[in-house]
């Protein structure tokens, strides 16, 4: 028990050893370091809003289409005697050119027989012109006989009445003045039917005239002519073939005009018609072609249509014409239609191809100039917010109102001044209040400014 609370001791100065040099070290131990936090600051690029002009532009695309497109239908029907020898798919022919004819000799025939009963009709005519006038004067002789027959048979009816001839002399002058009577009526009746005839024989003589002049179309239609310049699309007739009427012989496109129905998002259009509008409601009025037309006028609409061959691009001036009558429910797209005049004029063979049906086209739609618009990048549009650099150099988030969205820059409608610094550089993450280093990107303010006046491409 002893030897237990000996042990017991032995152990407590190696510990109070431990417990004074611990005291030690931590007495003569200095302070750790403290280091001071310096904010970092983010570089960015940004430009200064200066109000300037701006053009609204939208872009749509669409495939040319013939201004014209002619369906040669045959109007008579017949053999096929001669074919044009370029009438074929592609082939390029002036206003005029015969392109086919059909056998005329049926219709040549058809002339002659017409010619024939109106010379019939006027022999007719002529013939119950004099027999009026021989109805009429035999008429005036048998009535000066009855006159002679009333009178003779009034003496007969005198006499009898005296006892001087018999019943039977009586009966035989009246029949005789019946007789007479009957041949007055005869002539009084036929005189009365000629003018019925007369009439039926001029209307017989103008259904031969009519026949003529049929026959006279009929046989200028065997003749297939151009009506304009064109472009054959397709060709479906061959020599010796027979036709009838209403036979299709070949699809023609005009080269005068052409037209693409540019396909532009809905929301982009009445953007563009609402920003042309500056703010005003326009009066309610019907919608037709003329009313378009005097829109596109009004809001000074101007179309311009570009092809673009790698770094090639070639562009013809349009006008805004039509606007489609359906709208696309899946892309929820309008069509615009826009022409151009002149398509297959001042072709630069391997420069400037003529626009050719098929051609898959790019079609920019402007309106009158807007001045004093604030315009940013769209790349500085985030989520309706833009932001800032105060004057502080700290990052602000402001919401923005949007008028007009198009291409790579955005017209602001409100929530922008004058002045304001804007970041045109990716910022993420963005923390309000952040601490910035800015850089004047002079490019992107020199390139938003003509993309904004129209002298850029929408893009």
């Amino acid at each position: 028990m002893a030897t237990s609370w000996k042990r017991r001791i032995l152990i407590l100065p190696p510990i109070i050893l431990a417990v004074l040099l611990l005291a030690l070290v931590l007495k003569n131990k200095k302070a750790p370091e403290q280091i001071k936090v310096i904010e970092q600051s983010r570089s960015v690029r940004t430009i200064s809003i200066t109000p300037t002009s701006a053009v609204p532009r939208i872009l749509g695309y669409g495939v040319v289409e013939p201004g014209r497109v002619w369906n040669a239908v045959a109007q008579v029907s017949g053999r096929i005697i001669k074919v044009h020898p370029k009438f074929k798919k592609g082939a390029y022919l002036k206003k005029g050119t015969q392109i086919v004819q059909i056998a005329p000799d049926d219709y040549r025939i058809a002339i002659t027989q017409a010619k024939a009963n109106i010379r019939a009709a006027d022999a007719k005519l002529k013939e119950l012109k004099l027999g009026k006038g021989n109805t009429e004067a035999s008429l005036a002789i048998e009535r000066q006989s009855l006159a002679i027959n009333e009178r003779e048979y009034k003496r007969s009816l005198s006499l009898k009445k005296r006892g001087t001839i018999a019943q039977a002399t009586l009966d035989k002058e009246y029949r005789n003045l019946l007789n007479q009577r009957k041949r007055v009526l005869d002539f009084e009746n036929t005189l009365k039917l000629i003018p019925t005839q007369i009439s039926a024989q001029i209307e017989q003589k103008a259904i031969s005239v009519s026949q003529e002049e049929t026959a006279r179309l009929n046989l200028g239609r065997t003749k297939i002519t151009l009506p304009f310049d064109a472009r054959i699309a397709t060709a479906n007739v061959e020599v010796t073939q027979f036709v009838g009427a209403g036979t299709s012989l070949g699809t023609i496109d005009s080269i005068a005009r052409a037209e693409i129905p540019a396909q532009i998002p809905m929301t982009q259009f009445r953007g563009l018609l609402k920003a042309a509008a500056q703010g005003a409601t326009p009066k309610p009025q019907e919608i037709n072609e003329g009313a378009i037309s005097k829109l596109a006028k009004h809001l000074g609409m101007k179309a311009l249509v570009r092809v673009r061959f790698n770094e090639n691009v070639v562009e013809w001036p349009a006008t805004v014409v039509r606007i489609s009558d359906t709208v696309d429910p899946k892309t929820r797209t309008i069509g615009a239609i826009v022409s151009v005049d002149e398509a297959y004029k001042h072709v630069i063979p391997g420069e400037r191809p003529p626009l050719v049906k098929g051609m898959f086209m790019e079609v920019e739609i402007s309106t009158r100039k807007l001045e004093n618009q604030i315009v940013i990048p769209r790349s500085a549009l985030h989520a309706g917010k833009v932001y800032l650099v105060d004057d502080r150099n700290r990052l602000v988030i402001k919401p923005v109102r949007v008028k007009l969205v198009q291409g790579d820059f955005v017209i602001i409608a409100s929530g922008l001044s004058a002045k304001d610094q804007i970041i045109v550089s990716d910022l993420s993450p963005a923390i309000k209040g952040m601490l910035l280093k800015t850089k004047n990107d002079a490019t992107v303010s020199s390139r938003l400014k003509n993309q904004a006046s129209g002298k850029g491409t929408v893009r």
